[in-house]
């Protein structure tokens, strides 16, 4: 294995960071992973004393667990595909209407090394956070092809970042 996944001490001060200023205000969150794996949730996990915070995470890699899962329709993953902005805010919403969060966030990407067109590059992540009465935000970056890891650890980054943005 040649990608090796770490998570790194600078991204998990970033999530003990975001986890106590959530606490702070009293919010709950809740994460939908697929091209982290459940990368987001480990990392938030790896903060002692998390649980007050982080209500649950969703790892739905395949179609049929965002659909399951989450309640993403199906037609809108076979009409915009899974790596999309439409499925990203599903999924957030989804992660909101199955669990007791305030916040939510979901990714939805490509991290290669296979999988890109050239109209969904590896390294196309979409990112949707938001709370149950709010508007929905959605962030759509191109990381580029930089390794399957690296990719990962970057979602996992911006993810924490639109976390925090949201309180």
């Amino acid at each position: 294995m040649t990608d090796k996944i770490e998570i790194d001490a600078d991204i998990v001060r970033q999530a003990a960071d975001f986890l106590s200023a959530a606490r702070d205000k009293g919010e709950l969150v809740a994460t939908a992973e697929s091209c982290t794996g459940g990368l987001l949730a480990a990392t938030l996990t790896a903060v002692p004393g998390c649980s007050d915070v982080f209500e649950r995470g969703f790892v739905t890699y395949s179609n049929t667990a965002k659909s399951e899962m989450l309640g993403v329709p199906y037609w809108l993953i076979e009409k915009h595909g899974a790596v999309s902005e439409d499925v990203a805010r599903a999924m957030a919403g989804g992660a909101l209407t199955h669990s007791n969060a305030s916040l939510a966030l979901a990714v939805t990407g490509i991290a290669g090394p296979d999988g890109g067109t050239p109209e969904k590059p590896v390294g196309l992540v979409h990112f949707a956070a938001g709370r149950p009465e709010g508007p929905m935000h959605h962030e759509r970056v191109v990381f580029g092809d930089l390794g399957r890891a690296e990719v990962r650890r970057r979602s996992v980054e911006r993810a924490l970042s639109m976390l925090r943005s949201l309180l």
